[in-house]
């Protein structure tokens, strides 16, 4: 049923419409009732919201954001998740306890960034909604990207709360006369069409076949319910399934409409801030998406509040909290837009955001995404395939990257070959080294003993940072690079006992593992990290006695942001010094 074609051209202008409307934003204080109120932030923790607040004042200060809105930063209470539903309920109330009635009022954008982007650890120290994009002068990150793609929204809602996450794209374009209207009562959600494998990982809308062709660009669409990563039986069985258009690159095919943001009316969102203060505390994690759009629809029932198998943690105060949910919310309006000619990208893995910004010629054209962005190349031709993507970074003459890979925030020296596909971010490489093919390397400064230190997590992009085992004797079993962790420990001169991993809780995995040496120079500590992937991948012996070694989590909890700041600075000032030598030799 979705509009025939693929529309990657008309979403490349719609987009470049609104990015062209954002840029002519930034610095600037915009007309009242254009723009948004207030824009929320989450964060994980109070350390995290510590960051995120650093980050923002920067870009305030530099005037690449709109001035005249409140930008927060709202960190989870501490204590057990809450996921990103309790997120949702938690900012409400903060909300009030700022602006009290006033909020009834206003129009706020809720981007949902806590967690520590465990598939995608370039993303952990500074978070996701701060991912540095392949494009604009200086680049936008992912802040900047969705109030850009937004932009026609905030004029065109009553008050109320749009919830988005922060690791996803949505480009789409509609009819020249078609306008996205948020101005009904209850929630009202967008609807992407989607392969249906992609429907598995995502929530999926049961629409009335008779209210919606899906031939044109925007449609307003009767939901019945809503299904929270179905299997494709499931899909089938609820009439979820449709068929796209006759023509084009799809025709024929099935398709399922698809979840991304949705908006919260303020009644409705008053209803459920009054829910979690009659709650006292919140001790389980709750889904925005699952939690709150099952009860919704005429066809929704309680099934789902027993439902625990997508849960990582089963807490015992779930299923009561999920039927309480279900009874305050039950009966409440689900309206869906159809955007049949929209496409939904998720980055929150280092597979997407490789594929995405170095392979997916779909996206590279819609978003006009650059090889080289905002940085220094020398010696273009010889030095970089035309498949990788350099962001922020100095490369030097001479250094050489291959296909598929990414560099960001980084100084890559002369003699620096990066393999294929993989990810070099906030690091200085000054040695002579080859980085092998699917190389994720990452440098942060951490603060040790009120000292400013570095340590370079290096990892491959295959492996798997949120698997655990729960005795020392399973640590053969997780992989380094595609040797068991239990040999790398022993070349490396480790011992295996419990001071091997780092935190409270018996999560034993490559997360946890104090491995990574801390060094006195950042460039030190990716020389380090390199000898140690050397010596699992030759067999060889590398030992890291005298060392003080952090884990991944450890760093976090240690990280200065301000020196991380600082590097990004430091290349930023070249970069405009270099820009403007070679405008004064012209």
């Amino acid at each position: 049923m979705p509009a025939s074609g693929d529309g990657s051209a008309a979403r490349r202008e719609a987009t470049g419409r609104r990015l062209a409307r954002f840029a002519a934003l930034r610095g600037e204080t915009p007309r009242a009732g254009t723009f948004w109120d207030a824009v929320a932030v989450t964060a994980a923790d109070a350390e995290q919201a510590r960051a995120y607040r650093q980050q923002l004042a920067e870009k305030l200060h530099r005037r690449e954001l709109p001035l005249g809105v409140h930008y927060h930063v709202f960190e989870d209470p501490p204590g057990p998740k809450i996921g990103n539903g309790g997120s949702t309920l938690h900012v409400l109330r903060c909300l009030e306890d700022l602006y009290g009635d006033k909020w009834t009022s206003f129009i706020v954008l809720l981007i949902h960034s806590g967690g520590y982007s465990q598939r995608l650890p370039s993303a952990s120290a500074l978070g996701k909604i701060f991912t540095a994009l392949p494009f604009g002068d200086p680049i936008y990150q992912m802040l900047e990207l969705k109030l850009a793609m937004y932009i026609d929204f905030p004029s065109r809602m009553k008050p109320g709360i749009l919830v988005t996450c922060s690791d996803d794209i949505e480009l789409y374009s509609t009819g020249v006369t078609d306008t996205i209207m948020f101005d009904k009562p209850g929630f009202t959600a967008l609807a992407h069409p989607s392969d249906l494998t992609v429907g598995t990982t995502h929530g999926v809308f049961v629409l009335d076949p008779s209210s919606f062709s899906g031939k044109e660009g925007l449609e307003y669409a009767s939901c019945q319910h809503f299904l929270h990563k179905p299997d494709i039986e499931r899909m089938r069985q609820h009439g979820a399934v449709f068929l796209r258009g006759s023509s084009g690159a799809h025709r024929g095919s099935e398709c399922v409409y698809t979840d991304s943001i949705f908006y919260i009316d303020h009644s409705t969102a008053k209803r459920l801030l009054t829910f979690y203060k009659e709650l006292g505390t919140l001790c389980c994690e709750i889904d925005a998406y699952g939690d709150f759009l099952q009860a919704l629809g005429p066809g929704a029932t309680q099934d789902y509040t027993k439902n625990t198998s997508n849960v990582t943690e089963q807490e015992s105060q779930l299923v009561e909290v999920r039927q309480k949910l279900y009874s305050l919310l039950k009966g409440t309006a689900l309206n869906v837009i159809v955007l049949n000619n929209s496409k939904f990208y998720h980055i929150g893995t280092t597979q997407e955001y490789l594929f995405h910004f170095t392979s997916d010629s779909k996206l590279k054209l819609e978003l006009d995404l650059l090889p080289v962005a905002f940085s220094i190349v020398s010696d273009k031709a010889e030095s970089l395939d035309p498949s990788a993507t350099v962001i922020h970074s100095v490369l030097e003459p001479g250094c050489s990257v291959g296909p598929g890979s990414v560099i960001e925030y980084s100084r890559i020296g002369a003699e620096v070959s990066v393999g294929k596909s993989s990810i070099i971010s906030g690091s200085h490489i000054s040695l002579k080294v080859d980085i092998p093919s699917n190389c994720f390397l990452s440098s942060l400064s951490v603060k040790i003993s009120n000292q400013v230190k570095y340590a370079t997590v290096v990892f491959s992009v295959e492996d798997d940072l949120k698997k655990n085992v729960k005795s020392l004797s399973d640590v053969r079993s997780l992989q380094f690079f595609g040797v068991s962790l239990l040999q790398c420990l022993g070349l490396w001169g480790i011992e295996i006992s419990d001071q091997l991993f780092s935190g409270k809780s018996p999560r034993l995995g490559l997360w946890t593992a104090r491995i990574f040496p801390v060094c006195s120079t950042l460039s030190e500590s990716v020389r380090m990290s390199i000898q140690m992937l050397n010596s699992a991948q030759h067999m060889s012996a590398f030992e890291l006695c005298g060392f003080k070694l952090l884990s991944i989590e450890e760093m976090l909890a240690h990280k200065d942001v301000g020196d991380m700041l600082k590097f990004r600075k430091q290349i930023y000032d070249e970069i405009c010094l270099q820009r403007r030598k070679e405008k004064a030799d012209v």
